[in-house]
């Protein structure tokens, strides 16, 4: 990389320019803080090929302790350079301090907990009848094709990266345009890894999307991991269908938190305050349905709107700042507009938040929280992901009212469980249509577990040993043979 400030494609082991020269920004300023080479589907074909030669040509497919190896390795320069990812995630995600160390902490251990995978991808061996011998073994199924979003644009790769890289795959990874400073030193740190070979992994960035689709229907891409919203996901899952290729995609969310009466409101209220403000609401496990049991939701809904209208709104610089920026000023609008609409059509205003007016923060694209209060649970406000730090509270009465309307949503990516009775919480946790279930928590993530949605929020798993499942093939051989005759 020449230039640390000009993000390159890094394609075959190279930095490249590919595509016309952009800026990239600091969304809590404003302010230009670099360029990069946007590109598009020719720079995806040369990241395609890239990554077929490296899959035909190299060792790296049939090699599990190599990969291993080489996982492992990745995982210590990750570590070597928390301080630089953080400070990248800062300065071009928009994200608090806290909020970048909390997404780089995840990436070694993601790496290191892939390198152990490596090892476990075991067949099996049978006589399936007397003289016959079958055996089945899993095999990559060839170059990855991942897309990857902008909201944690450095552990979101990773995820997806290291099972594809741990199974035997080779890759091609597309980073969106408000993430390309990350993908240069993403690369850059692929790059010092010499375990790697050439062409393994070759990354490319774009503001639009004809390179992500040039990856969904090439033939030389196998299969497609893609992170995003459940609209972008369909359309990747039809194009894919044509190819029969297989698709592991984690969509949309739109988490709710269940607060029985029994709950300790000290414990839940500054966790659901966090459920919205970090990273600034643009999570797809962002905490924006609360579901309150009559008995505690007035106090409950008072407590939310102190603390959510003090909320102070600032850039990662400032230590005082306990919300970031959205990622632009036209997310801010968007966002903005949603609430507007949620409000004419009934919705009851508990805390107005929106586009920040303070002196100080002029140029960002900074929200303050906004806490509406609704009935109906068929408002757009309530079904649709908002993608900002925008809640509603909507109170019911019993147990079996509280899982309907969690339910009551096409999106099943999360859900969190408020209650200090021992048996409620596993009790409801096993009724909830959703892949993650914290109790008494907010997003416990793990990557040691699988990590996916039910219904409109995905299909497949990432982390845990089913993360490999999506990037392998099962073969079967039957060999018979002639028994010894005595």
């Amino acid at each position: 990389m020449t230039d640390q400030l000009h993000a390159q494609h890094y394609i075959n082991g190279e930095f490249i320019d590919s595509g016309s020269e952009q800026s990239s920004f600091d969304p809590a300023t404003g302010s230009a803080i670099g360029t990069y080479s946007d590109g598009g589907a020719d720079t995806a074909e040369l990241a395609i090929a890239a990554a077929s030669r490296a899959f035909r040509e190299t060792g790296w497919r049939k090699d599990a302790m190599s990969r291993s190896i080489a996982l492992s390795h990745l995982a210590d320069a990750f570590e070597a350079r928390t301080s630089d990812l953080i400070a990248t995630l800062c300065s071009e995600n928009g994200k608090l301090q806290g909020e970048a160390g909390f997404e780089v902490h995840f990436i070694p251990r993601a790496l290191r907990f892939a390198a152990g995978l490596a090892l476990l991808n075991q067949g099996k061996v049978a006589d399936t009848q007397p003289g016959v011998q079958s055996m089945s073994i899993r095999q990559a199924v060839g170059v990855a094709g991942i897309i990857v979003p902008w909201n944690s644009p450095a552990y979101l790769c990773i995820r997806a990266l290291a099972p594809a890289l741990a199974a035997g795959c080779t890759a091609a990874v597309k980073m969106p345009a408000q993430a390309a400073q990350t993908s240069a030193l993403l690369a850059e740190i692929f790059d010092s890894v010499e375990d790697v070979p050439t062409g393994a992994v070759n990354f490319f960035i774009e503001s639009g999307s004809a390179g992500a689709q040039h990856l969904v229907e090439s033939p030389a891409v196998p299969v497609i991991s893609f992170t995003g919203s459940t609209h972008t996901g369909r359309l990747i899952a039809r194009a894919a269908a044509d190819g029969l290729k297989r698709v592991s995609l984690e969509l949309g969310g739109k988490t709710p938190h269940l607060v029985f009466d029994e709950a300790d409101l000290a414990v839940v209220v500054p966790t659901i305050v966090a459920s919205t403000t970090v990273f600034a609401g643009q999570f797809c496990m962002t905490g924006s349905r609360i579901l309150a049991q009559r008995g505690i939701a007035d106090r409950l809904t008072e407590a939310l709107a102190e603390a959510l209208s003090a909320v102070r709104p600032g850039p990662a610089s400032s230590p005082d700042s306990q919300i970031g920026p959205m990622i632009n000023l036209a997310s801010v609008a968007r966002v903005d507009a949603a609430v507007d609409d949620a409000i004419a059509k009934g919705a009851e205003v508990v805390v107005r938040g929106g586009a920040s007016q303070l002196e100080h923060l002029a140029g960002g694209a900074f929200y303050h929280p906004t806490l509406l209060k609704v009935s109906d649970s068929d408002r757009t406000i309530v079904q649709a992901e908002t993608f900002g730090p925008v809640q509603t509270i909507q109170v019911f009465d019993t147990e079996e009212e509280a899982i309907a309307l969690a339910n009551d949503t096409e999106y099943g990516l999360s859900a969190c469980i408020w209650s200090r009775d021992v048996d409620r919480p596993v009790r409801v946790a096993r009724e909830l249509e959703a892949g993650l279930i914290s109790i008494n928590s907010w997003a416990n993530l793990a990557v040691e577990f699988e990590e996916g949605g039910f219904k409109s929020s995905g299909i497949g798993r990432l982390g845990g040993v089913a993360s490999l499942e999506d990037f392998l093939e099962y073969k079967q051989i039957s060999h018979p043979f002639v028994p010894e005759v005595h």
